[in-house]
């Protein structure tokens, strides 16, 4: 029994490091955007470009992770897409242009989503009910210190040595978890139970997938609940350095509270598992994202509040979406146990294509001021809440 936990929390660690490569290709080089509009002579606009073209690639690719891994394997899958993006991190540590940027950047979002992907379907694939929502909630839980450390080094990275070494760090690693994945990560999918990639068979199953109403109900939970933390880490450099007249160093004001929240509720969701229902966890998680929105908008109806009142409700909130998440989750991939992968990527797929428009359209709206910010918070989690509520309701539908 002993060795049995341990090795989970190994997978769940490797999963969890996997997971988050995404996140953090994006965290740790947020502090550097005026550096790098500095050394490429490029426009604010044009560097956070470099974002959203790497969250719409992530979003178009993660369409085919999952289906690829259901053909042939995860193991296989997730250490190809992690010599990509090794190469297309090296890539950006050589750009000498804007436009090289955007290209490598790209690149590194076309095979970043694998491991996020994957590691969802390799839960499904070796867990179901309470024993998944706890691999899933610490899977959660370690991925949350992604982005918590992120931006720290990043910041400090660009301090010493420059933006360039952001993107070496990448290099570094992903190595180190690419030999990681070499030794440690097993084949969770036998031979037998692999799908097809024929046209036909794939059009009949997206669409399947796609149009299913529980899926696409707690797809659009996730997304809008995620979304409400999120415009916040894509206004970022805004939000800290010109709101609240922090130095670029202090990234981990914002992303302290927001990932301890993440961790604390993802570690309480996986201690709920098997004592609360999945559809309980979830209303208690909107409850306390329902009360943290509302006390960061009356927060933020004057002047914006001094530290550390100004994030203390990301705290309350994160921790809110990390109850809900893992049962979400799971309810979006339960219909599919035969194509979990390919259902994992539609999930994600929707999920970073919003996170796309989020960074494209919906955070340069808001982030002129921290009281816009909190109404696109309470919006976008109210938008979320309904779909869940929607969900329930269709289980308790005749037929």
């Amino acid at each position: 029994m002993p060795e049995q936990r341990r090795a989970t929390r190994g997978i769940a660690a490797l999963l969890a490091s996997l997971s988050a490569l995404g996140p953090f290709s994006i965290d740790t080089y947020l502090p550097a955007f005026p550096d790098i509009a500095r050394s490429l002579g490029a426009s604010q606009l044009d560097v956070q470009q470099t974002l959203s073209v790497y969250l719409l690639s992530f979003a178009v690719m993660t369409l085919w992770h999952g289906a690829i891994s259901d053909r042939f394997g995860r193991r296989r899958v997730i250490l190809w897409a992690l010599a990509l993006f090794g190469l297309a991190s090296l890539g950006c540590v050589f750009a000498s242009q804007i436009e090289h940027l955007w290209f490598w950047r790209a690149v590194q979002g076309i095979s970043a989503g694998a491991g996020i992907v994957i590691s969802r379907a390799i839960v499904r694939d070796l867990y179901d009910g309470a024993a998944a929502q706890r691999l899933m909630s610490q899977i959660t839980m370690m991925f949350a210190l992604a982005p918590a450390i992120a931006p720290l080094i990043g910041g400090w990275l660009q301090v010493l040595f420059g933006w360039r070494a952001i993107f070496a760090f990448l290099v570094l690693a992903t190595l180190a978890l690419f030999v990681a994945c070499w030794c440690l990560l097993p084949e969770t999918l036998p031979a037998e139970r692999r799908q097809s990639l024929r046209p036909a068979y794939l059009g009949r199953t997206y669409w399947q997938v796609l149009t299913s109403p529980p899926f696409l109900l707690a797809c659009l939970a996730l997304s809008m609940n995620f979304a409400g933390f999120f415009i916040y880490v894509l206004s970022a450099p805004v939000f800290l350095m010109q709101h609240l007249g922090l130095p670029e160093t202090a990234f981990l004001w914002l992303f302290g509270p927001a990932m301890g929240g993440l961790m604390a509720g993802s570690w309480t969701s996986g201690r709920l598992a098997g004592k609360l229902s999945f559809n309980r966890s979830i209303a208690l998680g909107y409850g306390i994202m329902s009360s943290a929105a509302l006390t960061n908008l009356l927060l933020n109806l004057g002047a914006t509040p001094p530290l550390p009142w100004a994030v203390a409700p990301l705290f309350a909130y994160t921790f809110g979406m990390s109850l809900a998440m893992p049962c979400l989750t799971i309810f979006a991939l339960d219909p599919f146990p035969a194509q979990r992968g390919l259902a994992a990527s539609c999930q994600t797929f929707l999920q970073s294509g919003f996170n796309g428009v989020a960074a494209a359209l919906i955070a340069p709206m808001l982030w002129y001021s921290t009281r816009s910010l909190a109404i696109g918070m309470g919006g976008l989690m109210l938008a979320g809440g309904l779909a869940a509520l929607a969900r329930y309701r269709s289980r308790l539908l005749p037929g």
